[in-house]
């Protein structure tokens, strides 16, 4: 078996290169997020905000408290804030998309530029983001998040968790089976890399896990605001509740389904799940926690961001293998560049940029050599 030392000069120079999660601030990467600021797929909920581009401190015009309204929404100003309620761009707008720059991998730039602008119109989770109280500009960004206190689901290993999906709070265009079966991928997902099992039953009211779809205000506290909006949100254990957006337009699968504005499902649910498990969202805009999901999009299997933040939790599957994991990270990457991203969910981003992490290719390195 060749040595660590004789392998890893063969598997640096092998692997393609790859950008950071967070994206360098440079003119390219401020053209490549231009690329994606156009009409076609704007958030319907958020649409007014298209006006709001290149704006800075400073800065005053009609509908700017619209977006400090988002931002409380996502725990970037605090709900208590007044000064929430005017137009007026002033310094805790500002330092409020310093840290949601910082926390979604964009350039920090503390102004509306276009790529800020594109991600907030972009359709996304209702959880808050847990970490957007940051306030150092200059440090590193974490990756996986929990909720507040670290909640986890108890019990002995392995743990089982029933789930069900509402027979009353559900879709009629998607027959009860493709959505039982998107719902039970997601959960399998999870289920591999960690010591929980996912049992399906057909109580609904009984069931550990409650999964539905909602329109509107639904008693939870928590509104829903029309497709191309929040596509859902989860609570921290045990609470075990996951509503999706009724108003969405829920696909299984896109051959079959040539909307525009279809949201995938089985990626869904498969962020959901995360928040159901303890996870706040991460920064690492491959991961299946990153708070955001364009329409035609897939993006379904764990990364290496997501696998470490939920085995913190619960510790690791016995069955899992951490090189499993970087092997199908080696194959989609390498897909999904020779591909090149098109916007019909092929790819997670559309870009088609090769993105790896150096943890990733060193783990395989060791796997290699033992």
């Amino acid at each position: 078996m060749p040595s660590l030392p004789l392998l890893l000069p063969f598997l640096l120079f092998s692997f393609p290169t790859f950008t950071s999660p967070r994206p360098v601030p440079d003119k390219l990467q401020h053209e490549q997020h231009q690329v994606f600021f156009d009409d076609t797929h704007l958030n319907d909920t958020w649409r007014s905000f298209n006006r709001l581009v290149d704006l800075e401190r400073g800065s005053h015009i009609d509908g700017l408290s619209g977006l400090k309204q988002y931002f409380t929404r996502f725990g970037y100003l605090p709900k208590s804030d007044r000064a929430v309620l005017s137009d007026s761009f002033d310094a805790r707008l500002e330092s409020a998309i310093v840290r949601y720059q910082a926390n979604l991998g964009l350039p920090v730039t503390g102004k509306l530029d276009a790529a800020t602008l594109a991600q907030i119109m972009t359709p996304r989770c209702g959880v808050p983001d847990s970490n957007a109280n940051r306030s150092d500009r200059a440090s590193s960004v974490a990756r996986f998040t929990f909720f507040s206190g670290q909640p986890r689901w108890a019990g002995r290993k392995p743990l089982t968790l029933t789930y069900a999906v509402s027979p009353a709070h559900t879709i009629n265009y998607v027959s009860r089976a493709d959505v039982a079966a998107a719902i039970r991928r997601a959960f399998s997902h999870w289920e591999r890399v960690i010591p929980v099992r996912f049992s399906e039953v057909s109580d609904y009211k009984a069931a550990e896990v409650k999964v539905g779809f909602f329109l509107g205000d639904h008693g939870d506290g928590e509104p829903f605001d029309g497709a191309l909006g929040i596509l859902g949100h989860a609570f921290s254990p045990e609470s075990g509740r996951m509503h999706l957006d009724a108003a969405e337009r829920w696909a299984v699968d896109f051959g079959k389904d040539a909307s525009e504005v279809a949201i995938d499902l089985e990626s869904v649910a498969t962020h959901e799940i995360g928040h159901v498990l303890g996870l706040g969202h991460s920064a690492v805009i491959e991961a299946v926690m990153y708070p955001s999901l364009s329409p035609r999009t897939n993006k379904v299997e764990l990364t290496m961001d997501d696998v470490e933040g939920v085995q913190s939790l619960y510790g690791s599957n016995p069955n899992f293998r951490l090189s499993q994991l970087v092997e199908l990270e080696t194959s989609s990457a390498y897909r999904d560049g020779i591909g090149g991203g098109d916007g019909d969910g092929d790819g997670d981003s559309g870009s088609g940029i090769l993105r790896r992490s150096w943890i990733g290719i060193l783990t395989m390195a060791m796997v290699m050599a033992v």
